[in-house]
């Protein structure tokens, strides 16, 4: 069988568009998988077209959160085959039906026609910047832009500039102490120290002081569906704002993946590609309760000395039962320092919790922040450093 019409092959030109737009949706698609891409047309046939969906998922997506993107530009694409010319542009048809079909800001960001570049063109790396040659406006709009608002080229755009964003947090006082010139009780050590290096003399009475270490951070990330394209967003932000200090990741859905080994690791885009490969509910639902419940019977030793930050990242839209989260929170709380909600429902203006989990989260939590734009996350550091405080 050949692919499309024997006097022209308009189908494997066809398949690489669809690969072409696939990238600028942001799925990571080479020459080598469109070209797998068309062997595996040629095994499924043409025949029907739910086969050739199936077969080319199955070499083109390697990652969950970009199946619904795929099945969403595979229906623009292959919708009607008198529409080669256009799917060959990578351009919408112009006859646009009545109702047409809501798409994330990706797939219609990848469906329009590209830019032809220019000589002036910036590389790739100057346009994800965020330099003066934007306008006032322009940053204006992406630092309050609602992140699962953005295109592939502003998300992309965003994601380089979170790891940017400072988080400074409040030393707290350790367990051990050191000679200084304040404390409630004498340093004896260092004063017979003092003394044996002026003859016995001492000249002044060092003081035992605690030493400062910094804050030990928990934070729990919701990978459900609702949460795709602010889990990807705070990871990267936390991993590069709370390098140097103990810390600790854990993603949660329907189960709970463990994440430590990934945020391990320096580069941010490393750590990014490891989670991928560790968390495998992505984008199902959510079961707050089982998570934590599993937290707690294997790796509670985070929570040692109610010295730990929990930074609990989810919009709260819990589908487990409220009866097995609320015991959950309790002990989380109780072992914790503070035990903060992160929450991008916050954009929505007289936002509350309405649902039964948000209720049980809104009842235990210490404080509810925003954190769904790039505004929101600079504002972040002096939040939490105003409530641990308090």
């Amino acid at each position: 069988m050949q692919l499309g019409d024997a006097r022209s092959g308009k189908l494997p030109d066809n398949l690489t568009g669809f690969g072409r737009a696939l990238r600028r949706a942001g799925v990571p698609v080479d020459s080598s998988r469109i070209a797998l891409a068309q062997q595996s047309a040629l095994i499924v046939g043409l025949e029907r077209r739910d086969d050739l969906r199936a077969g080319l998922r199955a070499v083109l997506i390697s990652r969950p959160q970009d199946i619904e993107v795929f099945d969403q530009l595979f229906d623009a694409f292959f919708r009607n085959p008198e529409l080669a010319q256009q799917l060959l542009a990578q351009m919408l048809p112009k006859a646009a039906p009545a109702h047409p079909p809501k798409r994330k800001p990706r797939v219609q960001e990848a469906l329009q026609a590209p830019r032809p570049p220019t000589a002036d063109a910036a590389t790739d790396e100057q346009e994800l910047r965020l330099d003066a040659a934007m306008s006032a406006s322009e940053r204006q709009r992406l630092r309050q832009a609602d992140f699962a608002s953005l295109s592939a080229s502003e998300y992309r755009l965003i994601e380089r500039l979170v790891r940017e964003v400072p988080l400074v947090l409040p030393p707290i006082a350790g367990r051990r102490t050191r000679a200084g010139w304040r404390g409630a009780q004498p340093h004896w050590p260092a004063a017979l120290r003092q003394a044996r290096r002026h003859e016995g003399e001492l000249l002044w009475l060092p003081r035992r002081a605690r030493v400062e270490q910094p804050l030990p951070l928990l934070v729990l990330v919701d990978i459900s569906g609702s949460m795709e394209r602010y889990a990807r967003l705070l990871l990267a932000f936390l991993h590069a704002a709370t390098r140097g200090r103990p810390r600790a990741a854990y993603a949660f859905g329907t189960g709970l993946s463990d994440l430590r080994a990934a945020f391990r690791l320096a580069d941010t885009d490393q750590m990014l590609a490891a989670t991928n490969a560790t968390i495998a509910d992505f984008a199902g639902g959510t079961r707050l309760g089982d998570s934590l419940a599993q937290l707690r019977q294997g790796h509670a030793r985070h929570l040692v000395g109610r010295r730990t930050v929990v930074l609990l990242i989810t919009d709260g839209l819990d589908t487990g039962e409220p009866d097995a989260l609320e015991p959950e929170l309790q002990w989380l709380r109780r072992h914790s320092r503070r035990l903060l909600w992160l929450n991008p429902l916050l954009r929505f203006e007289g936002y509350a919790p309405l649902a039964r989990g948000a209720q049980v989260l809104h009842r235990h939590t210490d404080a509810m922040l925003a954190i769904h734009n790039l505004s929101r996350l600079e504002e972040l550091a002096g939040a939490l450093s105003h409530l641990l405080r308090q």
